[in-house]
């Protein structure tokens, strides 16, 4: 049997890659805003349904909108923020609220 090159032996036949550098997406957050008239059990419904958040969770995330003219609800990469922020408007306007959110880069 003959000799066999070896990857690394004398330089030949080694290829070596750099890792791409992988940025991280930028996040948004949706802000949930207050208005006088829609009921507190809508945007709970809204916050369990379209946002995965807890009863509770939904209950807290409404009343600092409530007392404070808005409130956080979650931090997502832009797709999922508009995704979820239309399909919360769809929800609302179905049921003739003029519930509404934002989104707003997160810093």
């Amino acid at each position: 049997m003959g000799d066999v090159e070896r990857p690394g032996d004398g330089g030949t036949g080694l290829v070596t890659r750099k890792k791409p550098k992988v940025k991280k997406p930028d996040m948004y957050r949706v802000i949930l805003l207050n208005d006088d008239f829609t009921p507190r059990e809508f945007v709970v419904e809204v916050l369990v349904t379209v946002f995965r958040k807890s009863s509770a969770e939904a209950y807290k995330i409404m009343i600092r909108a409530h007392r404070g003219g808005h409130s956080t609800v979650s931090v997502y990469t832009y797709d999922i923020a508009v995704t979820k922020v239309n399909q919360a408007r769809k929800m609302a306007k179905e049921a003739d609220y003029p519930l509404q959110f934002a989104v707003e880069p997160d810093k």
